[in-house]
C-alpha cells in the first residue's frame, strides 16, 4: 500500500476517527445542515441543545422536590446564547458566550405561584457523562456581510455548541502548520466567520507531524505546544500504553465514508494490517480534545486578561492540577503546599490567577481565602492588576492595618499585599488566624521566607497553606525553606523546556572590557595631600576602599567609553527596528551620568528610571551624602511628572509604546517583574549574582516577532557569577539549568560550516564569476528554497559574529573580509533570482535588521548589482533594470515572471484578455524549456507578450472599443462564449455580435452607476435583470445565439464583476 499524502487521507480522516474513539459521535455535513435548519448562518445545533437543556437542568423547588424549566425558558436560554453582543466587539461577545457557558443563564420561573430566579446550565460541568459530544467536518458557515461561506475542516460540539475548531493540513507542504494557523486567523477577520469562533474554547492547527493550539483570536506567535507531564515513569508508561491502544482500536464508521470514494475506506482499513504508531496529531487530540480534558481546560484554565482570551499552557495546567491534588487533604491541621518552579517568562502571574481560580472553584474547600504576597511594591501592583484584568475580585492591602482588617474579615476572598505588611499585622491581630482554608501564594516566596519577615508571616497564619512561585532555580541554601513549604512541586518547567516550546527566546552572552591605565604616581601624590591628617591605619583603609573595582568602574572616562560603545552597538544593530535595550548601572549617579553622555553622543535616545534619592537603591554602604546630581535630577522628574508613581508609569509607557525611547537606564528597578517583549539587549555595568542576576538577564528573553535571541552585553564581568549561580542549585540542577544561557562563542563557531553550506549548493559552478551559471543552478524551486534557508542561517550567524569582539580576535582579517564579500555576493544572487523568478522569500525574522547588517558590515564588492526594485509600469526604468541582467535567458525569465505576476494581479479586470496572454506566455516558456525555440526567440516572444499585456492591445478588439477599458473586457468575455457555443454554426459573425453585446452591456451598467452601487444588492439585482432581458430577447432570440442559462449567468456575473473593478 502506497502512503497517501492527501490532506483528507493523512490528517482529516485520522483525526475524525480518533475523535470518535474518544467518545464523539460523528455527524455528516448533511445531518448537521438538517440540525441547523438548512441555514449556514446558524452555528448551534438547536435540536440537540434544546434536548440537552431539558436533560441536564432541574429546578430545585425544595430539598425534597424538583421540577423542570419551562419550554419558554429553554427557548429564552437558547436565544441568550445565540444573540451575543457582536456589535460591542468580537472579544466582548466571546466573553459573554464564555460567561454564559461556564456560569449559566439566570431565568425567572413561576413555581407553585411564586416567581423565583433559577440558573440554567448549558453544560453539566460536574457530571461530564451527562453531556453529549459530536464531531462533524466541512462545516460551512456564512461569512459576515458576504454571500459565500468558509468551511473549517473539523468542528467539535458539546450539547450542540461548537467548542473546538480544527484545521488539517498535509505534512509534505512547506509551512503547512503556519497555513493552518493563518486560516484560523483569516476565519476570524471581520468579514469571516466570527459567529462560529465566538464560542470556541480551543483551536487546533495540525499537519499530522506538528500541532499547535490556541483559543479565540490568539495571534500566531502565541500559539502553543502541549507536552503531557507525569508524576513518575510508571504514569508515563501507562499513558503511552493507553494512547497506543486507542490509536490501534479498529473502529471504522461507515457513515464517515458514505460520501467518499470507495477506495478511501479500503485504504484506511489496510492501515490496521500492522500496529500503528501514534502520530503527533493523535497525541494532541488525545491530550486536549478528549471530552473531560476539553471541558476542564475550558472551565478552569481559560481566562480573559484585559480583553485577551487565554488558555493555559501545559506547564500551567499540570502545576495547578498537582497543587490541587496536594491541598485537598488536611494533615495535622493544615494543607500541604510547595514551591512551583516555572522559568521566568513562562506566565507565572497567570499561573497564580489560575491556581487561585481553582481553589475558589473547588467545592471540597469551604470558604477559602487567598493571600497573594510579593516582596516588592511594584510586583504587588503588577499581581493585583493581573487579577483584576482577569475578572478576579481582589482587595489590595496597602498598609499593615488594612491587611489586619482584611484578614479578620470573612468577606474578603482574595487579598494582595507585600510581605513587610505582616509585621504590623502580627501586632494588630487579636490572635493568630488558624483557619486551614487560608492559602498564601507567594511570588518568589522562598526568597521572602528568610529571617524575621518569614517568621512573622507564619506566626500570623500558623495553619495556612503556603505555595511559592519562582522563576529562578532554588539555591542550595534555600533548599530547607522549600522543604518547609512542602517541597518542590514536580514536574518543574525549565528554561530549556521554555526555549524548546518557544515560550522564551535563548540568551546570547558577551563580555566586554574597558582597558584602564592607572597613573599611580599622580594619584598617590594627591592622595597623600588629602589624607595627610589621617593615621597610617586610616590611610590604609581609605586606600583599600577607593581601590575597589566598584570605585574604579565609576570613573567618568570609563562611563563615557561605555556610553560610546553602547551607542554604536545599539545604533548599528537595532536602531530603526522595534527592539529596545535596558542598561543596568551601579549607582543612581552613574545612571544619570550615562544618560548625560548618551545624550551628548546623540546616537540613541534614553531615559533614567530610579527611585527617589532618599531610597538607597543600589547602595551597599551606609556612608556618604546623596549627590547633588541626584537631587537635581529628581526635582526635574517631579516637575515634569508630578509624582513618583506617575514618573515610573510614564517612563515605562514610553519604553513600551513609543519609538522615541530606545534605551531605559535603571539601577534596581525593572530587574524583576518587568515584561516587555521588545526588550532585547541588556547592557550590564553592575555587580549582580545568584537569583538577582538570573532574574535580570531574563528581562530580555520574552518572545516577540522577529526576535531570535536576547543579548546580554556585560561590561562589569558577571560571567563568573553567572557560572556560580548555575552551579549552586539542588540535586536536579544540572539537567534543569541546561539552556539558561548560550555563550556567543557557540554561535560564532558555526560560521565556517554555514559558510560552506551555502557554497556547497554551487559546487557545480565552474566559473565563480558566471552569474548565469548561478541562476541556472537555482532554476528549480526546491534548490532555491534550500539556498534561501542556508543563506538565512549564514546571515544570522555572521550578524552575531560581527557584533562580537572575540570574533575579530580569533579570526584573521582576510577571512572576515571573505565572509563579508561572500555574503554580499550571495545576497545579490538571492536578489537576482528573486527578480528573475519573481520569488518572495520569507525573511520575516530579519526584516529591519538585514539591511542594517548589509549597510554596517558589508562593503560593496566587485560583483555587479543585479537590479533595484522597480515598477513594471515604468517601462523605461524597467527596461534599464533588465539590461543590467546578464544573459538573454535571464532577461526573458525576468520579463516572463513579472508579466505573469501582472497578469495574475490584473485578471479580474479583463478575464478573457489576460487568460489569452497567460496561455501564450505559458506556451512560450514550455517551448523554450523543451528546446523548441532559441534563447533569442524566447526573449523576443517574452518582450512581445509583455508589451501587449502592458498596452492592453489585442488585434481582435474593435477600434471603437480601444479607449473603453470596461467595454473591451465585456467584448472579450462574450466573444469567448460565442466562439464556444457557435463553433458549429456556419456564417456566424462573432465579432459584430460580440461588439453589439459589449456596447449594450456597457450602456446598461453605466445607466446604474452611482456611488457605492456595487455594494447595493437591490441595484445590482435590477442591473442583472436588464442584462438578462437583453441577452434572452435580443441575443438569444433575434440573433439566434444558442446561449444556455448557464452561459447567460456567466456573462452577466463576470460583466458585473469586471465593472466593479473599473467603476470603483
Amino acid at each position: 500500500m502506497t502512503l497517501s499524502f492527501k490532506e483528507d487521507h493523512i490528517s482529516q480522516i485520522p483525526a475524525l476517527m480518533m475523535l470518535e474513539k474518544l467518545g464523539y459521535t460523528y455527524l455528516s455535513p448533511a445531518e448537521v445542515m438538517e440540525l441547523r435548519g438548512g441555514n449556514t448562518s446558524n452555528v448551534l445545533l438547536e435540536p440537540i441543545l434544546r434536548n440537552q437543556l431539558r436533560n441536564i437542568n432541574t429546578v430545585q423547588v425544595s430539598s425534597q422536590r424538583t421540577t423542570v424549566f419551562s419550554e419558554q425558558n429553554i427557548s429564552a436560554g437558547i436565544e441568550a446564547l445565540r444573540n451575543l453582543p457582536m456589535s460591542e466587539g468580537y472579544m466582548t461577545a466571546s466573553q459573554t458566550a464564555y460567561d454564559l457557558l461556564t456560569a449559566g443563564k439566570t431565568l425567572e420561573q413561576i413555581v407553585d405561584g411564586d416567581k423565583k430566579s433559577y440558573v440554567m446550565q448549558y453544560i453539566d460541568w460536574n457530571n461530564i457523562e451527562k453531556n453529549v459530544f459530536h464531531v462533524t467536518e466541512e462545516f460551512a458557515v456564512s461569512r459576515t456581510g458576504m454571500t459565500d461561506t468558509y468551511r473549517p475542516d473539523i468542528v467539535l460540539f458539546v450539547n450542540g455548541i461548537p467548542l473546538c475548531v480544527i484545521e488539517c493540513k498535509r505534512p509534505d507542504i512547506k509551512d503547512s502548520l503556519k497555513q493552518a494557523i493563518s486560516q484560523h486567523l483569516r476565519n476570524q477577520k471581520e468579514d469571516g466567520i466570527r459567529s462560529l469562533y465566538v464560542y470556541s474554547a480551543l483551536l487546533l492547527a495540525t499537519n499530522v507531524n506538528d500541532v499547535s493550539y490556541a483559543t479565540t483570536a490568539t495571534p500566531e506567535k502565541f500559539w502553543s505546544k502541549w507536552t503531557e507531564q507525569f508524576a513518575d515513569k510508571n504514569a508515563e508508561e501507562l499513558y503511552g500504553y493507553k494512547l497506543a491502544e486507542k490509536v490501534n482500536e479498529k473502529y471504522i464508521n461507515p457513515k464517515l465514508f458514505s460520501e467518499r470514494y470507495g477506495y478511501v475506506k479500503s485504504y484506511i482499513e489496510k492501515k490496521y494490517d500492522a500496529p500503528l504508531t501514534p502520530s503527533v496529531q493523535d497525541t494532541y487530540i488525545y491530550n486536549i480534545c478528549r471530552p473531560e480534558r476539553l471541558l476542564r481546560l475550558m472551565y478552569g484554565f481559560t481566562l480573559y486578561d484585559d480583553g485577551i482570551k487565554k488558555v493555559a499552557r501545559y506547564q500551567q495546567y499540570f502545576a495547578v492540577k498537582k497543587v490541587m491534588e496536594r491541598v485537598r487533604n488536611i494533615e495535622g491541621g493544615k494543607r500541604r503546599g510547595g514551591v512551583i518552579w516555572h522559568t521566568q517568562g513562562s506566565g507565572k502571574s497567570l499561573t497564580m490567577v489560575l491556581l487561585a481560580q481553582a481553589i475558589l472553584l473547588d467545592k471540597s474547600i469551604k470558604n477559602p481565602r487567598i493571600i497573594l504576597v510579593t516582596d516588592r511594591t511594584d510586583l504587588d501592583r503588577q499581581i493585583t492588576t493581573t487579577f483584576r484584568k482577569c475578572q478576579v475580585q481582589v482587595e489590595n492591602a496597602t498598609t499593615g492595618s488594612v491587611l489586619v482588617k482584611l484578614l479578620e474579615s470573612k468577606t474578603s476572598t482574595v487579598i494582595t499585599t507585600i510581605i513587610n505588611k505582616f509585621e504590623t499585622a502580627v501586632r494588630g491581630l487579636k490572635s493568630p488566624l488558624t483557619d486551614p482554608n487560608i492559602f498564601v501564594l507567594i511570588d518568589e516566596g522562598h526568597r521572602s521566607q528568610y529571617g524575621e519577615m518569614g517568621i512573622k508571616m507564619n506566626m500570623a497564619l500558623p495553619n495556612a497553606c503556603f505555595v511559592a512561585m519562582t522563576g529562578t532555580p532554588l539555591m542550595k541554601k534555600e533548599k530547607s525553606t522549600a522543604t518547609r513549604f512542602g517541597g518542590i512541586i514536580k514536574p518543574i518547567y525549565t528554561v530549556d523546556q521554555a526555549v524548546k516550546d518557544g515560550a522564551v527566546v535563548p540568551l546570547l552572552y558577551e563580555g566586554r572590557m574597558v582597558p584602564q591605565k592607572v597613573h599611580a604616581e599622580t594619584i598617590d601624590r594627591y592622595f597623600e595631600r588629602i589624607c595627610e591628617w589621617m593615621t597610617d591605619a586610616q590611610r590604609t583603609d581609605m586606600k583599600k576602599k577607593f581601590s575597589r573595582a566598584d570605585q574604579i568602574n565609576q570613573a567618568e572616562q570609563r562611563v563615557y567609553a561605555i556610553a560610546w560603545d553602547i551607542s554604536q552597538h545599539f545604533s548599528k544593530n537595532w536602531q530603526g527596528s522595534k527592539f529596545k535595550a535596558q542598561l543596568v548601572a551601579p549607582r543612581k549617579r552613574i545612571a544619570i551620568m550615562y544618560k548625560k553622555f548618551l545624550d551628548e553622543i546623540g546616537l540613541v535616545s534614553s531615559e533614567v528610571l530610579i527611585t527617589s534619592p532618599d531610597t538607597r537603591e543600589g547602595e551597599d554602604i551606609a556612608f556618604g551624602e546623596t549627590s547633588n546630581t541626584e537631587l537635581v535630577f529628581w526635582k526635574k522628574m517631579m516637575d515634569e511628572h508630578g509624582t513618583p508613581k506617575k514618573y515610573e508609569q510614564n517612563i515605562i509607557n514610553r519604553f513600551k509604546n513609543s519609538d522615541k525611547l530606545e534605551i531605559i537606564i535603571v539601577v534596581d528597578k525593572l530587574l524583576t517583574g518587568f515584561d516587555e517583549p521588545k526588550n532585547t539587549v541588556l547592557y550590564l555595568d553592575r555587580k549582580l549574582k545568584d537569583h538577582t542576576l538570573l532574574q535580570a538577564i531574563a528581562r530580555v528573553n520574552r518572545v516577540c516577532d522577529d526576535k531570535d535571541f536576547g543579548y546580554i552585553v556585560d561590561y562589569y564581568g558577571v560571567f563568573c557569577n553567572l557560572q556560580d549561580a548555575l552551579e549552586i542549585y539542588t540535586e536536579f540542577d544540572k539537567e534543569d539549568i541546561d539552556g539558561t544561557y548560550t555563550d556567543i562563542a557557540e554561535e560564532v563557531e558555526k560560521i565556517s560550516q554555514r559558510h560552506s553550506d551555502v557554497w556547497d549548493i554551487f559546487k557545480s559552478v565552474k566559473n565563480n564569476n558566471d552569474l548565469e551559471a548561478y541562476g541556472e543552478v537555482l532554476r528549480l524551486d526546491d534548490i532555491r528554497n534550500i539556498f534561501y534557508e542556508k543563506l538565512t542561517d549564514y546571515t544570522r550567524t555572521l550578524k552575531i559574529a560581527l557584533s562580537s569582539i572575540d570574533f575579530y580576535k580569533t579570526t584573521s582579517q582576510e577571512q572576515i573580509d571573505r565572509y563579508k564579500s561572500d555574503l554580499a555576493m550571495f545576497l545579490k544572487i538571492r536578489r537576482a533570482v528573486q527578480e528573475r523568478y519573481s520569488d518572495t522569500i520569507c525573511f520575516s525574522q530579519y526584516e529591519g535588521q538585514i539591511q542594517k547588517l548589509i549597510d554596517t558590515h558589508i562593503e560593496s564588492g566587485d560583483v555587479q548589482v543585479i537590479t533595484d526594485l522597480v515598477n513594471i509600469f515604468d517601462k523605461e526604468k524597467f527596461s534599464e533594470e533588465v539590461e543590467k541582467i546578464v544573459g538573454k535567458t535571464a532577461k526573458a525569465d525576468t520579463i516572463a515572471s513579472r508579466t505573469a505576476k501582472y497578469i495574475t494581479e490584473s485578471m479580474d479586470t479583463d478575464p478573457a484578455f489576460f487568460k489569452k496572454f497567460s496561455k501564450m506566455l505559458e506556451e512560450t516558456i514550455e517551448e523554450y524549456k523543451q528546446g523548441r525555440i532559441s534563447e533569442a526567440e524566447y526573449l523576443k516572444r517574452a518582450e512581445d507578450i509583455m508589451q501587449k499585456v502592458l498596452n492592453h492591445t489585442d488585434s481582435e478588439i474593435p477600434e471603437s472599443l480601444q479607449n473603453n477599458n470596461a467595454g473591451r473586457a465585456y467584448f472579450g468575455l462574450v466573444l469567448e462564449v460565442y466562439k464556444r457555443v457557435c463553433q458549429n454554426v456556419e456564417d456566424f459573425d462573432f465579432t459584430d455580435i460580440a461588439l453589439i453585446t459589449a456596447n449594450k452591456i456597457d450602456e446598461i451598467i453605466k445607466g446604474h452607476i452611482i456611488v457605492d452601487c456595487f455594494s447595493n444588492d437591490r441595484l445590482i439585482g435590477t442591473m442583472k435583470l436588464e442584462l438578462e432581458d437583453f441577452l434572452i430577447d435580443v441575443i438569444k432570440k433575434e440573433y439566434s445565439v444558442p446561449l444556455s442559462f448557464e452561459d447567460i449567468d456567466y456573462i452577466i456575473d463576470n460583466s458585473v464583476d469586471v465593472a466593479s473593478k473599473w467603476f470603483r
